[in-house]
């Protein structure tokens, strides 16, 4: 199982809204998700900073993969885009992913 980290930043006052977003996630996000073998989605929040983490029991490419060819991450990234910014990868079409500098188990 590989793991996968990413940061946004939220827009100004957006907070309350992405959360409640992410809150009504769609049914047809979560089962892409499934289909992309991502499990343990976790999102926090520092300040205006988001960071996400999740496990990627297919292994990043694919989770990443998956994600990139789907029209439904395209239509929420457009719905997302009024309350954060994110930079995507161009050589993954996802999040860039971060360095990993410490692990403990």
């Amino acid at each position: 199982m590989e793991r996968f980290t990413w940061k946004a930043k939220l827009l100004p006052g957006k907070k309350a809204e992405y959360i409640k977003r992410h809150d009504n996630l769609w049914p047809e996000m979560t089962e892409l998700l499934n289909k992309a073998g991502i499990h343990n989605y976790t999102i926090w929040c520092a300040g205006d900073e988001l960071f996400g983490y999740y496990e990627a029991e297919k292994g990043n490419a694919f989770a990443s993969k998956t994600q990139a060819d789907s029209p439904i991450v395209d239509k929420w990234n457009e719905y997302m885009k009024d309350v954060m910014v994110t930079e995507i990868d161009p050589a993954t079409g996802t999040h860039y992913q971060l360095e990993q500098v410490f692990y403990h188990k």
